[in-house]
């Protein structure tokens, strides 16, 4: 056989071949605020025939009767997911995946605040975890070498129990649930569990899922913690293993570095890295339902000190449920304040 008749032969079959192929297109917007119907649907780019088609949120299956389907996507948690079409044709099927981010119905509220009242705070504390329990403020502290925990004196900041962690690690987030504290450290993927009387460590925890540790506080039922993305986890308040998260977005885009957490009345309150702003976010959905802009506490504390805009900025919530009160404080700031939240009209 000669070599044009060979190229002849390929070239038909490689023609054969395309004309053949099934090129499927799965149709869906890239983001979709949650108040919105999703629509998703299937297409061959040369309408060649389709027998059925099988689509899945996340790998759940969505019910539908032909090649598209509508749904309302109000009862999904926020940010990424996945779409997946399953595609039946000529006795085969071919899977289509594709991202889509689920955004929030709103732009969040915006709130100012109101100093209620100052009280001092250690300036060597490099705030990296608040919290008020029984009367006193627990604090975590952290950088390599300085790393601790403390109770402290609300009135005076007077620190009345401190126990040092080890120079290697880098202190992060605390809490306390179950009459135990429980702190974070930041790249090492290692929590601990301290006695909260004592502050005798008990156990350690690692990280399975989350990149870091940031944030942490509890909702009662389980730990909640940040990594230094978009993301919360929610922890297993048995085994401290991260079950499940979600994500914090506003009607436009994810919100990243959040860090310090407090639970407040069923919401998050969240700290951004770098930022004197407060999140809060829905602990359901990840919505981020308000931004507090806490700018002027910078102003206001740089009164009495000069401060590393880069470092030494607002991190610390701490909630006094029974009496309605919240404490904000920074890294490395000499004051913590007392103040209420006020919804701008």
């Amino acid at each position: 056989m000669s070599y044009k008749s060979i190229l002849s032969i390929f070239s038909l079959t490689l023609l054969l071949s395309c004309k053949s192929e099934y090129k499927f297109v799965l149709n869906t917007p890239q983001k979709i605020q949650s108040n919105k119907e999703l629509t998703i649907s299937i297409s061959e780019q040369n309408n060649k025939p389709i027998d059925s088609v099988q689509f899945s949120i996340d790998y759940k299956k969505v019910v539908s009767t032909a090649n598209s389907v509508t749904l309302k996507i109000s009862d999904y948690t926020l940010g990424k997911h996945t779409i997946t079409a399953i595609i039946f044709y000529e006795n085969k099927t071919q899977k289509v995946t594709q991202p889509i981010y689920f955004m929030a119905d709103a732009a969040p509220d915006v709130y100012t605040y109101k100093i209620i009242n100052t009280f001092p705070h250690d300036k060597e504390a490099y705030t990296q975890g608040l919290e008020f329990y029984n009367g006193f403020l627990y604090e975590g502290t952290g950088r390599k070498g300085t790393s601790s925990i403390r109770k402290v004196e609300l009135e005076t900041g007077k620190v009345l129990q401190q126990q040092d962690i080890d120079a290697q690690y880098f202190g992060e987030g605390i809490t306390i649930f179950n009459n135990k504290l429980h702190q974070l450290t930041w790249q090492s993927g290692i929590g601990f569990v301290y006695d909260l009387e004592t502050f005798e460590k008990e156990k350690d925890f690692k990280y399975t899922k989350s990149r870091e540790g940031w944030g942490l506080t509890n909702n009662g039922e389980k730990l909640i913690k940040t990594d230094g993305t978009e993301r919360i986890w929610f922890l297993n308040p048995e085994t401290l293993l991260e079950e499940s998260y979600i994500e914090a977005y506003t009607n436009k885009q994810k919100v990243e570095k959040l860090n310090e957490l407090e639970y407040v009345n069923g919401k998050i309150y969240a700290n951004i890295w770098q930022k004197n702003s407060i999140l809060i976010v829905n602990a359901t959905s990840g919505k981020v339902e308000g931004v507090a802009d806490l700018s002027g506490l910078k102003a206001e504390i740089s009164k009495f000190q000069k401060l590393d805009d880069q470092d030494e900025v607002l991190n610390g919530i701490a909630f006094d449920k029974e009496n309605n009160r919240m404490f904000v404080t920074g890294k490395h700031w000499s004051k913590l304040y007392e103040i209420e939240l006020l919804k701008k009209e």
